[in-house]
């Protein structure tokens, strides 16, 4: 049984961290299968939205802290690997042309965190909680924690959740802006299945340039974001997607992205 599962059915890809008896730990294995996941759904362009959730009763506790230690005196040469490895997931899942959505059903922590900030779109059980946990064993953050969740949360949450392992509630998180809403632990799939729904109906193109945009304009300057932006949307307008959107809404009919 693999540490990561993944599935690709019908314009979605479904990724599933799977060791549910360790908490979703993440251990080299499972740092490797992600990274295997996460490039099969980027790199399949009929993959339209990928989603991540997690099996078992937690999201993920963060790395595998037993691993750690087993490291004995090379902890620090495994953690480096590790956490490259991790890297390596994430700037695929990061960098790719489709939308992710992360779905939390429990405790989010460590880096565990950090993928749910990597998240589009994030919907979250009432249930779940989220902490960064690092400092709380001597460490620093990885999996992109010091990049994204500043931009997700602000600066002085950020510094507040990381020096102080804060537990933010489900409901906190939307308030901070870390999830995008809450769901009810029993309408949870249902919620995902509908989001999913109007994303694999979307105009893929259109939303993987919104992602780059989105991204790169957190360090443009707005003269160069707005070049980016009319560059951009002449490209859209020129593509399958742009003519297929536009004559649908001159001719009072819905669009079919996923013909074009």
């Amino acid at each position: 049984m693999s540490s990561v599962e993944y599935t690709i059915a019908d314009g979605v890809g479904r990724i599933v961290l799977n060791r549910p008896d360790q908490g979703n730990a993440i251990d080299m294995t499972l740092a490797e299968d992600l990274l295997t996941a996460a490039r099969a759904c980027a790199d399949d362009a009929a993959v339209r939205c990928v989603v991540l959730s997690a099996a078992g009763r937690m999201f993920c506790v963060g790395g595998d802290i037993g691993g750690f230690a087993a490291a004995g005196d090379q902890m620090g040469a495994f953690l480096r690997a590790l956490a490259d490895k991790l890297h390596e997931a994430v700037l695929v899942l990061a960098g790719m042309a489709k939308p992710l959505v992360v779905v939390v059903h429990g405790p989010a922590a460590g880096a565990g965190l950090s993928l749910v900030a990597l998240g589009d779109i994030v919907l979250a059980s009432e249930a779940s909680h989220f902490t960064a946990a690092y400092t709380g064993i001597g460490v620093t953050p990885d999996g992109g924690m010091s990049w994204l969740l500043p931009r997700l949360v602000g600066l002085r949450t950020a510094q507040e959740m990381i020096l102080t392992n804060r537990r933010v509630s489900a409901a906190d998180a939307v308030t901070l802006g870390l999830v995008t809403r809450t769901v009810a632990a029993d309408a949870l799939e249902a919620e995902t299945e509908a989001l999913v729904g109007k994303l694999v109906t979307a105009p893929t193109r259109a939303l993987g340039a919104v992602r780059k945009l989105l991204v790169e304009g957190q360090t443009r300057g707005l003269a160069e974001q707005l070049e980016a932006e009319a560059a951009t949307i002449a490209a859209a307008a020129d593509g399958a997607e742009g003519r297929e959107g536009i004559s649908a809404f001159l001719n009072k009919r819905k669009p079919d992205f996923r013909a074009v």
